[in-house]
């Protein structure tokens, strides 16, 4: 055992030999280098193949009953400070290499063929990797200092995925905007580093618990400026995991090639900050105004999260507000010191949300056929629908992704959720309230996304043969209804100024396309003989990124079965893998029991979280089902539902619901309006001051001493006498001064 932590520390070099020759490839052997390139596919999976089994070979020998290794070695020592590095090997640990690991081999392979034809694929490759050693390298870290380093490599490399298509002028803004905003974050770590450095004295996480422990204990520390150190450490976790007021750049960063969004969103940038929470957790656990922060912050942002998913067109964006909402639950469930809850959601949600984006990805490959290279057109969800006769593996692996993130059994989100909802009832009623009815608008806007990109026919051929978008089904409510309900299929056609105001009663514009529908409704019979040929239709992607799929609806399917809150024999609780292997981390916390410990109790729980997340499902259908009405019936239903007051504010509070969620509930907005113009004000009034006043006092000193002596060098004729006598005339004003105030002093 101990033979085998011994080289843990190699885990974060294994993956860096890709990037390092490609690098040297390029600048030695360029053509050679570009001609080989898909070569470089295999070494980078293999790398990661090794650290995945040298991973899991740790995580066996942690359930069987192996206790926490670190190793620490001495990186510099001056006096009385002394500068560490060293791996810590726990489970959480091998937790995040095994997700990290699995994960990202799966993205490499599915990479391999989605970004065959980029003329950027070996920078794709050595990005990717070095990516996975900088997020290996933070998970294995013994001490602050050293997560701090990896943790801005992992920011680095997230700023050149994001903005891979750096030539897009939305890309280059959205990499920008995430480094930025990050950057807010990443100096909360900083200042909390280094005030938990002045309080204790020490980096390294096992000292650091200690001493603040103690000295809490002896009442030998100031508890506000610990607890404000201790805010600051959970404000670079707000920014990397995308956490209410710095998730903004979570929605930007979907102009990344799509494996890119499935790495981000499931087992590195955004998991970074899950994790470092998750290892100080020992310490905020003694800190309990910084705990109520955690569960208050993971509260707001995963009810922020659901409702701004719920009316977003582009299939990308949707899922990114997805997972924002489910790291709250993870968040949540870490500020009510739930630490297994969390982790167990944090496998569960990865494997989960790397399907549903690999999904994505395979539908906007398959799109892209129809409507060319356009992420504008082919991650519209307006132009989807119909797609399960086209794509039906991708439909049936997007399905089960959506099931489980929607917390229906048995899939692997549901042992998880449900977890975290139960601890959440003993913890706070209102924030369990809050989380049952998150996970309502899970179900909501999970289904909404899979019937638009699924079902009904497929929407871009339903105007006369155009590439439009078109009307997708027929609620009850009639014309006006339709309007406000079919609105996220209609966001295409808008401009940003047509956009309705919160606060005003505008309705959103109808497109000629709507209003022609009964035309679409009687020519989509005769489309094939509009055309002369053929027309494209969607297809289904290549093996290599099927494979991937499969993959992971497999874990998807099965990795839910380690959390299990109960043995199949004994029906002792808690009694499962996930127990076995988080029982030396879960020792150093000392959480209270807070789940039940029979069937009654777990089934009653169940029962309710997975009616809520039916309830949203039946919403889902209820509005944007596949029916498509005759022209005589949907008179009839004009006819029958005029306008009535219920109708009337149903249709008002539909349209709030929507305005919030198109504008991403303003709060971008607010940030354009009132950050941007305080930051510019201030930068104009430093620059006004840095070139009136400080360049001005020094252009003036110089133009002053050119003035002077330029005057001075007509005085000069080169005679002694005229210098003896301007010399004497000085000299008897001078003391003819110094005598007239001399005499009026006396």
């Amino acid at each position: 055992m101990e033979h085998t932590y011994q080289y843990a520390w190699i885990i974060p070099f294994v993956p860096l030999p890709v990037p390092i020759a490609i690098g040297l490839g390029l600048l030695l052997v360029p053509t050679a280098t570009k001609n080989l390139r898909r070569m470089w596919a295999f070494p980078s999976v293999l790398l990661l193949s090794i650290v995945m089994l040298f991973s899991a070979d740790l995580a066996i020998e942690q359930i069987n009953g192996s206790s926490i290794y670190q190793y620490i070695g001495s990186w510099t020592i001056n006096h009385n400070f002394s500068l560490e590095f060293g791996d810590l090997i726990d489970p959480l640990t091998s937790i995040m290499s095994i997700l990290i690991t699995t994960v990202g081999i799966i993205v490499l392979i599915y990479s391999d063929n989605y970004m065959f034809h980029d003329q950027r694929y070996l920078l794709f490759f050595a990005y990717m990797s070095f990516s996975n050693a900088s997020m290996l390298g933070l998970v294995t870290s013994s001490n602050l200092i050293q997560i701090y380093i990896f943790w801005e490599l992992v920011g680095m490399c997230s700023y050149l995925l994001i903005g891979f298509w750096f030539t897009r002028p939305i890309a280059a803004n959205a990499c920008q905007k995430a480094f930025v905003t990050n950057r807010v974050g990443d100096f909360g770590l900083l200042l909390g580093t280094l005030g938990l450095y002045w309080i204790t004295g020490s980096f390294e996480f096992r000292d650091l618990f200690k001493i603040v422990n103690n000295l809490i204990d002896n009442h030998g520390v100031n508890f506000l400026f610990l607890t404000l150190s201790a805010a600051l450490l959970f404000l670079g976790a707000i920014a990397k995991s995308a956490q209410f007021p710095l998730h903004v750049w979570l929605p930007e960063a979907m102009e990344g090639p799509t494996p890119i969004s499935a790495l981000i969103h499931a087992a590195t940038m955004v998991a970074a900050g899950i994790f470092l929470v998750a290892r100080l957790l020992p310490l905020f656990a003694v800190i309990p105004y910084v705990m109520n922060l955690i569960s208050l912050i993971g509260t707001i942002t995963l009810l922020l999260g659901a409702t701004l998913a719920l009316a977003q067109i582009d299939i990308k964006r949707s899922l990114a507000y997805s997972t924002m909402s489910q790291l709250g639950y993870i968040m949540l469930a870490l500020g009510m010191g739930s630490y297994q809850a969390a982790l167990f959601h944090l496998i569960t949600h990865a494997y989960s949300k790397a399907l549903l984006f690999l999904g994505s990805g395979s539908i906007i490959h398959s799109m892209e056929r129809i409507v060319g290279y356009s992420p504008d057109k082919s991650q519209n969800m307006a132009l989807m629908g119909g797609l399960t006769k086209y794509v039906p593996i991708t439909k049936t692996s997007f399905f089960l992704g959506t099931l489980s993130l929607c917390g229906i059994p048995p899939l692997a989100c549901f042992w998880s959720k449900d977890e975290i909802l139960n601890d959440s009832w003993l913890y706070s009623p209102i924030f369990a309230i809050i989380a049952c009815f998150t996970a309502g608008l899970t179900g909501f806007y999970m289904f909404r996304i899979y019937l638009l990109t699924f079902e009904g026919r497929l929407n871009v051929y339903l105007q006369n043969g155009k590439k439009n978008s078109s009307f997708y089904s027929i609620p009850i409510w009639g014309k006006e209804g339709r309007e406000v309900i079919n609105k996220d299929l209609l966001l295409c056609t808008m401009n940003n100024n047509e956009r309705a105001s919160f606060f005003s009663k505008k309705k959103y514009p109808i497109s000629g396309n709507v209003k022609n529908r009964r035309r679409s409704f009687i020519k989509i019979t005769n489309f094939v003989n509009i055309h002369k040929e053929t027309p494209p239709y969607p297809h289904e992607s290549h093996n290599t990124m099927l494979l991937p799929l499969l993959g992971l609806a497999l874990f998807t399917l099965c990795v839910g079965s380690i959390g299990i809150p109960f043995d199949q024999v004994g029906m002792d609780l808690h009694m499962n893998i996930l127990s076995k292997w988080l029982t030396p981390s879960i020792n150093l916390l000392h959480p209270n029991s807070n789940n039940s410990a029979d069937w009654y109790d777990f089934l009653r729980n169940a029962t309710l979280s997975v009616s809520i997340a039916y309830g949203g499902i039946f919403v889902a259908f209820f509005f944007y089902r596949p029916v498509y009405f005759s022209l005589q019936n949907l008179d009839l239903i004009n006819s029958f539902v005029k306008m009535s007051p219920k109708r009337l504010l149903w249709d008002k509070i539909i349209n709030v619901i929507y305005t919030w969620s198109s504008n991403r509930g303003y709060i971008d907005l607010f940030y354009s309006t009132t950050l941007s113009r305080v930051i510019r004000g201030l930068s104009t009034l430093t620059n006004f001051y840095d070139r009136r006043v400080i360049g001005g006092i020094t252009n003036g000193v110089g133009i002053t001493t050119f003035f002077v002596g330029e005057g001075i060098k007509y005085v000069g004729g080169g005679r002694i006498s005229s210098y003896l006598f301007f010399y004497f005339f000085y000299v008897s004003i001078f003391l003819l001064i110094y005598y007239f105030l001399t005499f009026k002093e006396r």
